[in-house]
């Protein structure tokens, strides 16, 4: 412990100080002071510690039903930033003993707290003091001295504070003394849990009593200590390893609980998850009853085990299309964030080739956009591939398989997003990224720009903060993110936001790996680097990513066309009175009587562009037809009321109006190869279609210009086939076809007859020459 010293004269002491005294002051003096500087504090929320104040320090202290360690240290001292790291483990280590015991701080360098340090008689940092449940607003704790600096002396410390006769016992901690045999035999007459675990230990372990408070905040268990020198009870359960921990049930069942290793963390890790054990205040819903209830989104059985793909890509969509939305303009750091976040997943997404091509060509536009800002509708429409240039689609919504929840408010786009992160660091590995803070500086700017949970983002950005930029190798990547996602998820334990059903864990658990945990010789749990490294890069690996309950690509792409479809003829319909005139005009000719005649020329369609063509799933039926069948596919393009171009078989005194037969023909097998496409799931032969478009559209725009040269021939006053007044019947008989086509017609018909004559003459005479040389001896 560090204490404070007299004022002495800087006259006094220089002749004292060595050469490199003076650098390395000013070395630490720096340290030291950074962290008031960027933090205020060495402490945050996030720590599972409770930062005093002089406005709360009375509430916490005084009259608190659990016992308090108080911890009063400097910013500015050498010993106390040392001291920081094993103060916040010990936080996360007891963490399920908040009821009975929990640790604070306070900055006695922040001078708003000086009163607050000089009331408890503070001279020196960093100092421990422990304060009683119910302690008197007269009390200055007790002072903790001697005792280890390492975690796991300071919780057998602590534990020996709580078991002090002289000491308030807090009420929610639960009996730590040795348990007799009469007290276990009649435990179930006073007590409805289900499960009661005996812990047999030596005199001068702590596995006991650190177990019975690890299950502190469980229900329907209860955990108590027996000695090895209990020998009735020893030889009863037939106990012969110390320690170890066995079950006994209110039926008198005994049975051994089966652990990887005899010790703390795999005790309480193995009864927690027992069958109706859950968390005080959570109820845990049964799978069965999540599967049978239909009035729930349906729940999809899913391998613990695995990833799947449809986790990752509707991580994508929320977070592209929902998160990124929020930003009407993207500019400045966010706009270099969303950059950076687009080129990693256009890098590393391990995803189908549909949904990595509308990556690759967002990623495109967005690292050609050279100036500060962007609107995001203009990279919404690169995302939702607006051009339809190829068969490149991101599918809309949300299908979470391992990430779903019991109810829809836990787990889902958290979840997803952590998934992704773990999946991009291990690519990176896989396919051997050069930067190997690529990535994770890459989501540290995403989370910090974008990610809608700003208490979340802080707290990424803290952890960040400490020691990702001493990240210096791909690997080391890989274990950065799974170290903070395990210290994420011991924060989150107990919160609200935890899914009774899949409680926060430390991952990988010892049923799923088993050699990624070991026990040190004191009996500590240690993490197996070495074996977790190679886990987490086999777990996340892209050839184990499963693609059950993915929405088919072909289902994707015809989703997408058809709402790109539907909100261009929205635009299209809300261009101007002029065009509302004319899409009413046709429906009020369709109500005239059949016998009255119009004047007014028919206006012409208005022409789509290639994009616009290329952007339509299917055309909505034969151009100059009349529509009889109101009932049209869902996926097909809605048509205003047209004008009619056929009046039946009426001879008509005013011209006749010409009909391009092939353009006609053209557009009907057009929509009836497209149709037949949209059944298809080969992607191929979606890209083969789409090429067919293209030349319909090009043969298409070729009969048109003939008709516009055949009407402007009719404007000029040049009939180039004038009709017989004695031929009318042939208006009849075409029905309204133009007589160039019947000539056509007649003489295809001619050529057809006389190649039929030809090709059934040239096989008699075959038959008649092959039957005479059969006859012959």
């Amino acid at each position: 412990m560090a204490h404070r010293g007299g004022a002495t004269s800087y006259h006094a002491t220089k002749r004292r100080l060595n050469p490199l005294k003076p650098f390395t002051c000013c070395v630490i003096s720096f340290l030291c002071a950074f962290p008031l500087i960027a933090d205020g504090g060495l402490y945050t929320a996030s720590d599972q510690v409770i930062i005093l104040s002089p406005d709360n320090v009375d509430s916490v202290l005084f009259s608190s039903s659990s016992a308090l360690v108080v911890e009063f240290y400097a910013t500015w001292c050498g010993h106390c930033v040392a001291f920081s790291p094993v103060w916040k483990s010990l936080a996360r280590d007891i963490k399920e003993w908040k009821p009975a015991v929990d640790l604070a701080a306070i900055d006695c360098a922040d001078e708003k707290n000086r009163r607050v340090c000089i009331r408890f008689g503070i001279t020196g940092y960093p100092s421990l003091k422990f304060f009683p449940a119910y302690s008197s607003n007269t009390s200055t704790g007790q002072d903790l001295r001697g005792i280890p600096r390492d975690v796991r002396g300071l919780r057998h410390y602590i534990i020996e504070k709580l078991e002090m006769r002289d000491q308030t016992w807090p009420p929610a901690c639960p009996p730590l003394e040795i348990a007799s045999e009469a007290e276990i035999d009649s435990f179930f007459q006073t007590s409805t849990v289900k499960y009661l675990a005996l812990v047999f230990e030596k005199k001068n372990s702590y596995v006991g009593r650190e177990v019975t408070l690890d299950l502190l905040q469980y229900e329907n268990v209860a955990v108590r200590r027996v000695l090895d020198t209990e020998t009735s009870l020893v030889s009863r359960f037939g106990v012969t390893e110390f320690p170890s921990c066995y079950l006994y049930n209110s039926s008198g069942n005994i049975s051994r609980l089966k652990v990887l290793n005899e010790a703390r963390v795999f005790y309480s890790y193995a009864l927690q998850r027992l069958p109706g054990v859950v968390r005080t205040g959570k109820v845990k819903i049964p799978i069965t009853d999540l599967i049978q209830n239909t009035t729930l989104e349906e729940w999809r059985t899913f391998n613990k085990t695995r990833v799947y793909m449809s986790d990752l890509e509707s991580a994508l969509h929320y977070s592209l299309r929902v998160e990124v939305a929020a930003h009407v303009s993207i500019s400045g750091d966010d706009l270099i964030a969303l950059k950076k976040f687009v080129n990693v997943l256009a890098k590393y997404f391990p995803g189908r080739p549909s949904v990595k091509s509308a990556l690759k060509t967002a990623n495109s536009w967005l690292q050609e956009q050279k100036g500060t800002k962007i609107e995001y509708n203009d990279f919404r429409e690169v995302l939702d591939n607006v051009v339809q240039m190829s068969d490149a689609v991101l599918p809309e919504g949300v299908r979470w398989v391992s990430c779903q929840g019991s109810q829809a408010r836990y787990r889902g786009y958290p979840c997803s997003m952590w998934t992704l992160f773990h999946v991009l660091t291990v690519q990176a590995d896989e396919i051997g990224g050069s930067d190997p803070q690529e990535v994770l500086q890459t989501l540290r700017g995403y989370v910090k720009s974008f990610f809608g949970c700003r208490y979340c983002a802080t707290h990424f950005e803290s952890m960040a903060d400490e020691d990702m930029d001493y990240v210096n190798s791909l690997s080391g990547a890989v274990l950065w993110l799974w170290l903070r996602h395990n210290q994420v998820n011991n924060r989150l334990a107990g919160d609200l936001s935890e899914d009774p059903h899949f409680p926060k864990i430390q991952w990988p658990p010892p049923d799923l790996c088993p050699t990624c945990h070991s026990v040190k010789w004191t009996g500590e749990h240690h993490w197996n680097k070495e074996e977790v490294s190679p886990f987490l890069k086999n777990y996340f690996s892209s050839s184990r990513i499963l693609p059950d309950y993915l929405q088919d690509e072909t289902q994707a792409l015809i989703q997408q066309r058809n709402k790109l479809t539907a909100a261009r003829m929205e635009k299209e319909a809300g261009r101007g009175p002029g065009r509302k005139a004319r899409e009413i005009h046709p429906s009020s000719a369709t109500e005239a009587p059949q016998g009255e005649e119009t004047d007014e020329e028919e206006e012409e369609e208005e022409e789509p562009t290639l994009e616009e063509q290329a952007g339509e799933q299917y055309p909505a039926g034969s151009e100059g037809m009349e529509d009889t069948t109101p009932i049209q596919a869902p996926w097909e393009k809605p048509q205003s009321p047209r004008k009619p171009r056929f009046v039946g078989l009426k001879l008509r005194e005013t011209p006749e109006d010409i009909v391009d037969l092939d353009s006609f023909v053209g557009q009907h097998y057009k929509a009836k190869a497209l149709r037949a496409a949209s059944m298809s799931t080969v992607v191929r032969q979606r890209s083969l279609q789409k090429q067919n478009d293209v030349d319909d559209v090009q043969f298409e725009r070729g009969w048109r210009v003939k008709r516009d040269l055949g009407s402007r021939e009719e404007n000029l006053g040049i009939e180039p086939y004038p009709r017989s007044q004695s031929k009318r019947w042939m208006s009849v008989f075409s029905v309204g076809f133009s007589r160039l086509d019947v000539s056509l017609c007649v003489l295809l018909y001619l050529l057809s007859t006389v190649c039929l004559l030809g090709m059934y003459l040239y096989f008699k005479l075959r038959i008649k020459q092959r039957r005479a040389k059969v006859s012959l001896p």
